[in-house]
């Protein structure tokens, strides 16, 4: 316990270098523990967002095949599914369930409150298929109404029989949709619903944007969307087809890239407060090299000098790594709420909240990285300082 004791002695006697040094290693473990919960946090709300539908295959226009720039955000809406490719897919589909839609982009106003926000135009008979009612009634066929999906009627306080101006023309709302959530095939809490019947009215019979198909069993999903792709995309790419699997699957696949990117940007400051912590190390051997040679000669062995100098990196990384542990705790929740917030406000609701094991768990990794980090990061001029030459030592001035 003396060269324990001699390594606190030490860093008592260089109280701002020590201070320093440990204040790196706060930075480190806050950043990393506290980026970690943001990224659970985050993982909760897009995971509570996203409603599994397991039972879904999807196809959107192939966008490299369409006009414009497939990487242009605009073209996602521009693109169409035509007629003739829609029988080709009920074709395909078989007993399937087959709902064709038309996203479109149309401004809102309420009162003084106004804003674009997306339109789903489908079939009367498959809006009651896709989606529950919260209150009111579904849009009817010719029907001159909306539905106003339930996070949308929340904000903008409407209610059926409210009217509303969508486009410059005044409509009343006929009923509010049940909270749905991001689904695989439509998203409808922040948007309005209205008839096929009731859009091509407006703007003119067109192509769709895209087709959801509806299996009774799961186990033909497989089949369902290989029969599409076949049917379609014989001679070149003209649809994408995914089915419910493969998109969840992109979803995590993001999210886990997300979290490993916020890790890795804590662990680089981390690793940069090492470096100070090396460079404190350094020079407490430099100014000890005297007291090393005085050791050394009076029988302390290379072992015992080197387990006082790792003791100094050790003590420097409890610390700073205590500490660091619990200020992010405090952050980290901190910026989870604003990540909550932010996505309740202008995307639909989810559960933020992260389990208490995930938390510490996060905050042991990082406080645990932290020490390591500063033991490592002292281990050379540890091991320097145990390979002296005691007479040189002696001589050091």
């Amino acid at each position: 316990m003396i060269f324990f004791d001699l390594a606190v002695r030490n860093l008592r006697r260089h109280k701002v270098r020590s201070v320093l040094a440990t204040v790196g290693i706060i930075i480190g473990v806050v950043a990393i523990a506290s980026l970690g919960i943001v990224g659970a946090s985050l993982s909760g709300l897009i995971s509570g967002m996203v409603s599994d539908v397991s039972d879904t295959v999807l196809v959107t226009p192939h966008l490299a095949a369409s006009s414009g720039d497939p990487f242009d955000p605009r073209n996602t809406l521009a693109a169409r599914i035509s007629e003739r490719n829609l029988g080709l897919i009920k074709k395909a589909a078989g007993q399937a369930r087959v709902v064709p839609m038309i996203l479109a982009s149309d401004r809102l106003q309420v009162r003084d409150k106004g804003g674009y926000v997306m339109v789903y135009a489908i079939p009367a008979a498959d809006i009651p298929f896709l989606l529950q009612q919260e209150a009111g009634i579904y849009p009817q066929g010719g029907s001159s109404g909306v539905m106003v999906g339930s996070l949308l009627a929340e904000e903008l306080d409407l209610h059926p029989g409210s009217r509303v101006e969508v486009g410059g023309e005044s409509v009343r709302v006929t009923g509010i949709a049940a909270e749905r959530g991001m689904g695989i095939d439509i998203n409808p809490d922040y948007a309005l619903i209205v008839t096929e019947d009731w859009y091509t009215e407006r703007h003119g019979a067109g192509d769709y944007s895209r087709v959801v198909v509806k299996v009774d069993d799961l186990s033909e999903i497989e089949g369902v969307k290989e029969a599409i792709d076949q049917q379609l995309n014989r001679r070149k790419e003209v649809v994408d087809v995914l089915d419910s699997r493969e998109i969840l699957e992109l979803y995590y696949e993001t999210l886990d890239a997300i979290n490993i990117f916020l890790l890795g940007i804590g662990a680089v400051s981390l690793l940069v407060a090492s470096v100070s912590i090396l460079n404190v190390m350094f020079i407490s051997v430099t100014e000890r090299t005297a007291e090393i040679g005085l050791m050394r000669s009076i029988g302390a062995r290379k072992r015992e000098v080197l387990f006082m100098f790792l003791y100094e990196g050790l003590v420097l990384g409890i610390a700073g790594s205590l500490i660091g542990g619990i200020v992010s705790i405090t952050i980290g929740y901190y910026v989870s709420a604003t990540v909550a917030e932010f996505f309740t406000d202008f995307a639909v609701s989810g559960g933020a909240g992260v389990p208490v094991s995930v938390v510490a768990g996060y905050v042991a990794f990082a406080m645990a990285f932290g020490t390591g980090t500063s033991i490592v990061a002292g281990f050379y001029p540890a091991w320097k300082a145990a390979h002296l030459n005691p007479i040189e030592a002696l001589r050091y001035e």
